[in-house]
């Protein structure tokens, strides 16, 4: 992860997308999980002067992604010595509202939360890197459950803290929390916070999970600090298990999800990626190696699958490489260890200093339409697109881009 300053504002707007175009990203990587927005207006083509700022506020520091629902925005951030949730108004980047959660977590890689908010209905769920579980009311702030995942299960924090974001699973929440006594990952009522199951007995990774179906067959796929394991949504059934070392534990970057039947995992620390094929065979259900290579090495930024092809990370290096073989595409340096989302089929790219592309999600060669300096200091957010705007963060600020103008003027700052 790496500090930040930013753009100098311009006007204001206040109109927001209506309609099917605009859609919410309302959890880690997006309304499906994966990183990639369904909005069909957006900008794909770069407008003279770079996109236009909506407004640019203060924000403290972490690295967890905002998300947007209707016209809220909901953060994490570290605010003095504590950790704390807020929601802002999504037209204007006012604050609404704001409650501590834990005292801030420090560390030599950047201090703060981590972990992503995930919203369902009135509720919020949160969770700090030193393992406070809440769901707190969307409309205030105020705390409905709340459990400490230390204290409570004897969750192990991560070297660099926790780090997942949490993922509901029909009435379930589903938290990656590392405890001890087979508490691996465990599932809550999402409206009472009671335990539901707890499973296995890996450290947590820095991964978010997530939920596939092959076969009929629903999977939690879970990247822990010792491999990838695959859960019976009810019950916490193990199905199958993938090990996977990685120097540190720092299994990081969400498994992609290749319909009908393949899972894309990768990690950083010269472990590399690999495909595996998921196999369902009456009750029994199983995960075969395809093919592995170390050319797309996901350090902490997760991969975006796009026509049969893997865009992601390979330690500082943007690659393009073919999800059927690994085969490499293309690769481009010059954004370090960044981060990258799709919307309307092209890749919107930040560096880890700041700069903003666009790029052709294409196979065929690296084509930049455009690029900005946008932020400065330690960028290792990821983007986040939701009703027409593309908010981005680091560890001093908030900003808000308008990316369905086809014109505008963005003037960089320091």
């Amino acid at each position: 992860m790496r500090p930040l300053k930013a753009l100098l504002p311009t006007a204001l707007c206040l109109s927001l997308l209506t309609g099917a175009a605009a859609a919410d990203w309302p959890q880690f990587r997006g309304p499906n999980r994966d990183g990639i927005s369904p909005e069909a207006t957006v900008l794909k083509s770069w407008p003279g002067g770079g996109p236009r700022v909506f407004w640019k506020v203060p924000l403290g520091e972490g690295f967890s992604q905002v998300v947007a629902v209707k016209d809220r925005l909901y953060a994490l951030y570290g605010l003095e010595e504590d950790e704390v949730a807020a929601a802002l108004d999504a037209r204007t980047g006012k604050q609404l509202w704001r409650v501590r959660l834990d005292h801030k977590y420090r560390s030599d890689q950047g201090n703060g939360p981590r972990s992503t908010p995930l919203v369902d209905g009135d509720l919020v769920y949160v969770l700090s890197a030193s393992g406070q579980l809440a769901a707190l009311k969307t409309a205030n702030g105020q705390m409905v459950w709340r459990h400490d995942l230390q204290g409570e299960y004897g969750a192990g924090v991560p070297d660099w803290g926790i780090s997942t974001s949490p993922l509901l699973e029909g009435n379930l929440l589903i938290v990656n929390v590392g405890g001890s006594n087979n508490r691996s990952v465990m599932a809550f009522d999402k409206a009472t916070g009671k335990p539901v199951w707890s499973s296995q007995g890996d450290g947590a990774g820095y991964s978010a999970p997530i939920a596939i179906t092959v076969g009929g067959v629903r999977q939690i796929i879970v990247f822990t600090a010792g491999g990838v394991v695959s859960l019976a949504p009810k019950d916490g059934k193990l199905y199958w298990r993938l090990p996977w070392k990685t120097d540190w534990d720092v299994n990081a970057a969400t498994p992609i999800f290749l319909p009908p039947d393949k899972l894309f995992v990768s990690s950083g620390y010269d472990t590399g990626s690999g495909l595996y094929q998921i196999k369902v065979a009456g009750s029994q259900v199983s995960a075969t190696e395809i093919w592995r290579s170390r050319g797309m090495k996901n350090q902490f930024s997760s991969s975006i699958l796009h026509n049969g092809v893997v865009y992601g990370f390979d330690n500082a290096t943007l690659k393009a490489i073919d999800a059927a073989t690994g085969a490499e595409r293309w690769k481009q340096r010059g954004f370090g260890f960044g981060s990258l989302i799709l919307a309307g089929g092209k890749l919107v790219v930040l560096s880890d200093s700041g700069t903003l592309a666009l790029l052709e999600a294409t196979p065929e060669e690296y084509k930049q339409l455009g690029a900005i300096r946008v932020l400065g200091g330690k960028c290792w957010t990821a983007p986040t697109l939701a009703n027409g705007r593309l908010y981005l963060r680091n560890e001093e600020h908030l900003i808000a881009l308008d990316w369905n103008a086809p014109q505008g003027a963005a003037r960089t700052g320091k």
